[in-house]
């Protein structure tokens, strides 16, 4: 009977044993086993993509990475060079969407891009630097602004086999010099124009989806673009480096060159534009010379955007006329931007802050067709962003533009952030997307 007892109590914690060994080994949707794999949790719960964070998100894995500013090696990211954006990434999908939220640190809100200030020593208007600037000492004469973004980039039905193993690398060319054929002899320099985005292949595609303020954003989408070959290198050498396979969604090739520079690809043309430059010339005092002034203005206003809805109902108003003084007129009144520093910068300093009222260089509209996908809401919360977004596992895409979830595959994919910059951004490659089944 005793050893009867001592079996049976063997046997139960062999089962118990057991049991828990392979019960812990089964991925909990809330741990990180890999810092570099996203598991999207299934769920039959689906978050309302507001920029809270719902409960749900709490039973969710989560990774943190920490993207950095990459040396390009031809001066475009100068300034920014070793910055570093710690994000956190959740992901979940249903039967008809996947689901993410990322959560990033960031000091100030920077959505206005190149805002519009007047300058009281020239009495001219003026667009405020897109990046960073420094004197030929590389000392910084004037900080950028730029925008708040954030970026995702997918192999299109793994046909960029580079992606595999470089993700956002695969077609970030800036490393790659050109032909200047402005010169003779021609001779090769380095790109330090652009950093413009190709594959390497003529069938190879990178999904591109864009956290873009001056796209979409303020109606809730992301912009959903892509990157092809447009030519490839050779092509890009004969062009002077402008070359450029980052394309909005819908846009295909309409021709291609059969003269110098044979082989560059013309895209149909695009009517679903997000945005478009508020900008205009205008003689001073009606007669004198022609300087650029902001086209749209809200009078008073302190908003981050002029929409088209704004132009088309009133809100806005078209200026007409400028000063010498640098007053703007308009339908029913006028701007004097010397009144007050409301429309200037506030001090003269390189980091000094601008008026609050000082106008947005873009008009924007929302993205439509295959560039609205992508639903999301972006919250800023005063230390930082909150980002929900969503797109279906398969979208109604006939040309090969978005990656498709639909059968559940492991997708490696690269995450990139900008902090109040146009082009300088940082990067965090060879991440992978797995999915609970």
């Amino acid at each position: 009977m005793k050893i009867l007892k001592i079996v049976s109590l063997f046997a139960f914690l062999v089962l118990v044993f057991t049991y828990c060994t392979k019960t812990d080994q089964v991925v909990t949707s809330a741990v990180t086993q890999n810092p570099s794999e996203l598991l999207a949790l299934k769920t039959t719960t689906a978050p309302t993509i507001d920029g809270t964070v719902d409960a749900i998100w709490g039973t969710a894995n989560k990774i943190e990475f920490t993207p950095g500013v990459p040396d390009a090696g031809n001066g475009l990211f100068v300034g920014y060079i070793g910055d570093k954006y710690p994000v956190s990434l959740k992901a979940m999908y249903d039967a008809e969407y996947i689901y993410f939220l990322a959560e990033y640190a960031d000091k100030d809100k920077s959505l206005k891009s190149a805002p519009w200030y007047f300058n009281p020593t020239t009495n001219l208007w003026a667009k405020e630097p897109t990046a960073k600037t420094f004197d030929a000492n590389g000392v910084l004469t004037r900080e950028g602004y730029g925008e708040d973004k954030i970026a995702m980039l997918w192999n299109v039905d793994n046909s960029t086999p580079k992606f595999i193993t470089q993700t956002c690398y695969a077609s970030c060319h800036v490393f790659t010099p050109y032909m200047d054929y402005s010169v003779t002899p021609a001779v090769y320099k380095s790109n330090a124009a652009s950093g413009n985005h190709y594959t390497n292949g003529t069938n190879e595609k990178i999904d591109m989806w864009w956290l873009h303020p001056n796209r979409g954003f303020v109606y809730g989408k992301m912009d959903d673009n892509y990157q092809d070959n447009a030519g490839g290198q050779a092509v890009t050498n004969l062009t002077g480096g402008n070359a450029n396979g980052r394309h909005y969604d819908d846009l295909v090739v309409a021709s291609t060159s059969t003269t110098w520079p044979v082989g560059k690809p013309t895209y149909t043309a695009d009517a679903t534009q997000g945005s478009v430059a508020n900008t205009q010339n205008l003689k001073l005092d009606g007669t004198g010379t022609s300087v650029a002034v902001p086209k749209w203005v809200i009078p008073g206003s302190t908003a981050d955007f002029i929409s088209v809805e704004d132009t088309l109902s009133g809100t806005a108003k078209l200026v007409t006329a400028v000063s010498s003084l640098g007053v703007l007129t308009y339908s029913g009144g006028t701007i004097d931007p010397t009144v007050g520093t409301d429309y200037q910068r506030l001090g003269a300093t390189a980091t000094s802050a601008i008026g609050a009222k000082c106008f947005p260089s873009n008009i924007v509209s929302n993205v439509k067709n295959g560039r609205a996908d992508i639903d999301a809401k972006a919250v800023y919360t005063g230390t930082g962003w909150v980002v929900e977004y969503r797109r279906k596992l398969k979208t109604t895409d006939v040309l090969k533009q978005d990656i498709d979830f639909s059968s559940l595959q492991d997708q490696p994919f690269g995450f990139a952030v900008w902090d109040k910059s146009n082009y300088q951004h940082a990067i965090q490659p060879n991440l992978m997307l797995k999915f609970q089944k």
